[in-house]
């Protein structure tokens, strides 16, 4: 559906890399919101304002946003910066507001995404609308769930869509707020080639320190843009303060970052590049090649131990393949997340080629 019909959809800003969308977490004062915003258009290269007026938060009482008294602000920061503006919209109320108040660029936070009758709802509010929406991934990884949330709105009518990958929420995050989980993005871009995906670090750090790294492997992945969070007096905000920056270090983090570019046209490069990745072809060939021939003992052990009645997992034999082939893994310079991965995936799928035997009524000479 979606994947079939997207081409070249975008926001209909600049699409000169990267696209920068900035303001602070909260709209909380008008007189904070203005400055914030001027500062920011007055230091970066920013294509879109942003401000979060009505806020989702996890317990009640905490701040969630100063409500539709922040619209009017927006406007006079259209008016003082002569740039767009976007805000977070959670129901079809927001939505009627925000088109009343002329916003520019609407975009579904992580809790709405994650609820498809939500989002049909939002969809249906746009229909006939022409304006920009920025759909932000779920809370939970779930790939599906994020593309069926931009093919709701597509269906509507909305043809300007891009996607914001702000990390998800998993038990262990480490060091981060939201785990990053990159390749979730990356699937997502195979999947609809032509689709614009922010990076929004402020969500995935949590913390300003890890900001440019973040920032920095978005543009090593090719990532179109980055939301960050900025704010005049941030250890003073009312909502997120460790995540958000000055206008004066929002500059520095963006001036420092390295734009890769998406490919080269210089012959000797191209010739290179090609044979190194003839080499990955052919290896790969190989690698699955051996992969099918394991797979296919595992097969033949299956069909053993129906014969003698013996139970699919030996967990003795399982911890001593994990641990030796995870020692081996690190003496050819494989990183643990990795190795654990693979060994996992090829241990389940060895259990799924025995478990098959074993439900099979007969086993095949």
């Amino acid at each position: 559906m979606l994947t079939k019909s997207i081409k070249d959809w975008g926001l209909g800003v600049d699409t000169k890399k990267p696209i920068l969308i900035a303001g602070p977490c909260s709209a909380e004062t008008e007189e904070q919101l203005i400055e914030t915003c001027k500062q920011i258009a007055s230091k970066t290269n920013t294509s879109i304002l942003r401000a979060g007026i009505w806020k989702p938060r996890t317990r009640p009482n905490s701040f969630e946003g100063v409500g539709k008294i922040g619209l009017p602000w927006l406007n006079t920061v259209k008016q003082q910066t002569q740039l767009p503006v976007t805000i977070e919209v959670a129901n079809t109320a927001h939505v009627e507001l925000a088109l009343k108040a002329g916003i520019d660029v609407l975009w579904i936070g992580a809790r709405t995404t994650v609820n498809p009758f939500a989002v049909q709802e939002i969809a249906d509010s746009l229909k006939g609308i022409d304006i920009p929406v920025m759909v932000k991934n779920p809370i939970n990884p779930d790939l599906e769930l994020w593309i069926g949330a931009m093919e709701r709105l597509h269906l509507a009518g909305i043809n300007k869509l891009a996607a914001i990958h702000r990390g998800f929420s998993v038990v262990l995050s480490g060091p981060y707020r939201n785990l990053p989980k990159w390749d979730y993005p990356i699937e997502l871009r195979r999947r609809i080639p032509g689709l614009q995906v922010i990076c929004d670090p402020s969500h995935i750090c949590g913390k300003r320190a890890l900001l440019q790294g973040v920032a920095q492997k978005a543009m090593d992945l090719d990532f179109d843009g980055l939301m960050l969070e900025s704010h005049i007096n941030p250890d003073q905000a009312w909502s997120d303060a460790a995540q958000q920056v000055t206008p004066d270090d929002l500059k520095k983090l963006i001036d420092a970052l390295l734009i890769r570019k998406p490919a080269s046209s210089d012959p000797l490069f191209i010739d290179k590049l090609d044979s190194l990745r003839g080499t990955i072809d052919h290896l790969d060939q190989n690698i699955l090649k051996l992969l099918g021939q394991r797979m296919e003992i595992a097969t033949e052990i299956g069909k053993y131990k129906k014969e003698n009645n013996i139970a699919v997992l030996d967990l003795e034999r399982w911890k001593t393949i994990f641990d030796t082939r995870m020692k081996m893994a690190g003496a050819n310079n494989l990183s643990e997340l990795f190795a654990d991965g693979l060994l996992q995936a090829i241990h389940q799928e060895s259990i799924k080629k025995q478990t098959d035997v074993m439900n099979n009524s007969m086993i095949e000479e």
